[in-house]
């Protein structure tokens, strides 16, 4: 029998759970490896002008980056933009090095530059979209970090060898990204991203529903499961998010990303925290992010933009009930005759997604994403 290596399995699960245990606890309990630099693991971060603009103090971009083992100056090496979920950061890189590194020594996984990059603002998770909270994130990304890494890192410097992925928060990232800039990606490979459709915001209808905390059949909604066992509602996770204050947890990075500012100065809540009532003007402003309602309004623009560049993944039984928005997703993709696909792997979660399953990803998602990334630079260089 051939012996297993769990090296890269056990890396992928602590980045992986991470993400899950920091949407419920504490930022104090969360935890990030230390980030030691090396040739090939580097910290590349930049001064945002837009950024510094808006906050009106210095404001910088960041990432770390794993480059492949005895990079040469003539390669131009497509670019993988990677963005962590809720709690995660750029040290991700320090996570998945070596893995990377091995699978690129010994041919098993293409030659790139891995960026991890960090989506971690003051509200929590900025998810690299321009708002008016948080700022104009998507906008410094492409305009300034990228092209700015691109040319310090050599790499080949064209959409069809840009790629973003990404998970949970990072997930609904990549594909907002996507779709708001399809002109500067050569694709996104989602996985179980945030509501990707607001009619199943995690089992809230954002622009139908009175109440976030209770249905209409009066039951409280739930969030989290375990296996097939409901065991935290949206009320008993907003109340444990707000004893931890009212600034960096889950449904606050939502707040900050999607809604108005309000009068004092702060992200307007789309429902309020002590009784589930939805404000309905700030959850209607909510749908300038909801991607599905995007999509269908402006396909005849995007349409041509994201031919074969659309590729999201989800489990059946996603912890976080995020399949729901994602089948929604698949139905308007389908509706509007895209090739994008969304593919579902049954009776998987938030956390086991990416492991082996012998139809879909038999070497794991992780490594199916990365050889189709590779695959479509292949196809597109030159053009």
């Amino acid at each position: 029998m051939r012996r297993m290596n769990v090296r890269p399995l056990l890396a992928l699960f602590t980045s992986l759970l991470s993400t899950a245990l920091a949407a419920v606890l504490p930022a104090q309990q969360r935890r990030q490896p230390e980030f030691v630099e090396s040739d090939t693991c580097q910290l590349f971060e930049l001064q945002s002008d837009v950024m510094t603009a808006f906050w009106g103090r210095p404001m910088s971009v960041k990432a770390g980056v794993v480059v492949p083992p005895d990079l040469k100056d003539d390669e131009r090496l497509p670019v993988i933009y990677s963005i962590h979920g809720f709690g995660g950061s750029y040290r991700s890189a320090a996570i998945r090095q070596q893995e990377l590194l091995d699978g690129m020594k010994d041919g098993s996984r293409p030659r790139m530059l891995y960026v991890h990059l960090d989506a971690n603002c003051s509200f929590g998770h900025h998810e690299f979209a321009d708002s008016v909270n948080c700022g104009p994130w998507g906008t410094a990304l492409v305009t300034e970090f990228a092209p700015a890494l691109e040319k310090r890192f050599h790499a080949y410097g064209k959409p069809a060898g840009r790629f973003v992925t990404g998970h949970s928060s990072g997930g609904w990232s990549s594909l907002w990204l996507m779709v708001s800039h399809p002109d500067f990606f050569g694709g996104t490979w989602s996985t179980a991203p945030d509501p990707v459709d607001f009619r199943d915001f995690t089992g809230i209808d954002v622009y139908a529903d009175a109440n976030a905390f209770v249905g209409a059949d009066g039951e409280d909604i739930q969030l989290i499961r375990r296996g097939d066992q409901w065991v935290t509602s949206i009320r008993q996770f907003v109340t444990r998010e707000m004893q931890q204050g009212d600034q960096g947890g889950q449904f606050m990075s939502f707040n900050a990303v999607f809604s108005p500012r309000g009068d004092d100065g702060r992200p307007m809540r789309m429902f309020d925290v002590e009784t589930g009532a939805i404000d309905r003007a700030v959850a209607e402003a909510w749908r300038r992010y909801d991607i599905t309602a995007l999509l269908r309004r402006d396909w005849p623009t995007l349409g041509p933009k994201l031919r074969g560049k659309l590729h999201v993944f989800c489990g059946t039984k996603d912890t976080f009930r995020l399949e729901g928005a994602c089948y929604l997703l698949r139905d308007a993709l389908q509706e509007l005759g895209s090739d994008g696909e969304v593919v579902f792997a049954e009776g998987r979660n938030h956390m086991d997604l990416y492991q082996a399953q012998e139809q879909l990803w038999p070497d794991g998602l992780l490594l199916r994403i990365h050889r189709e990334m590779f695959a479509a630079f292949e196809r597109g260089r030159g053009k």
